[in-house]
């Protein structure tokens, strides 16, 4: 999700609810208590020079159970954000703290804003000498005739 659809969809929301991947939801009374650019600078296992840059929103779980975040208040924060660190229409990450401070995507399901899980990823594939998988196909799924035949030119 970008900065773009979570300010749009928070001006639709009275509360908002932020769900785990295991269905589990955030407690009510979380806190976001960073809003960022994170820019990540690197070189992939084939030499190439990248740049990536997301929002980064970081949950907190605090024992505060009187206070609650708003749509409206979080709208200003992320406002405030984009205008002091210059962002664009940047794609969201989210930090929640679960063994140790876990990474999330985010999503939008009509009624909660969902936690979904990342991985990683192999950016050079052609260039480390990872295989590509290859297509599995049963032989009883291929037709009785062969594919070529001698005089068909095909092979």
């Amino acid at each position: 999700m970008k900065l773009s659809a979570i300010k749009n969809t928070l001006n639709q929301l009275e509360k908002i609810a932020f769900q785990l991947p295991n269905g589990a939801l955030v407690p009510n009374h979380f806190h976001v208590t960073e809003v960022g650019k994170i820019t990540k600078h690197f070189i992939d296992c084939g030499g190439t020079e990248r740049k990536e840059e997301v929002a980064n929103f970081q949950l907190w779980d605090a024992n505060d159970y009187d206070h609650r975040l708003h749509p409206d208040k979080l709208l200003d924060i992320i406002e405030l954000s984009e205008k002091i660190l210059q962002m664009g229409d940047l794609d969201i990450e989210v930090e929640y703290q679960g063994q140790t401070i876990e990474k999330f995507g985010l999503e939008f399901d009509g009624n909660n804003f969902l936690l979904t899980t990342k991985q990683t990823d192999c950016l050079a594939k052609e260039q480390c000498g990872i295989p590509t998988e290859k297509q599995k196909t049963k032989l009883s799924d291929l037709n009785e005739e062969p594919c070529c035949s001698p005089d068909g030119n095909c092979c």
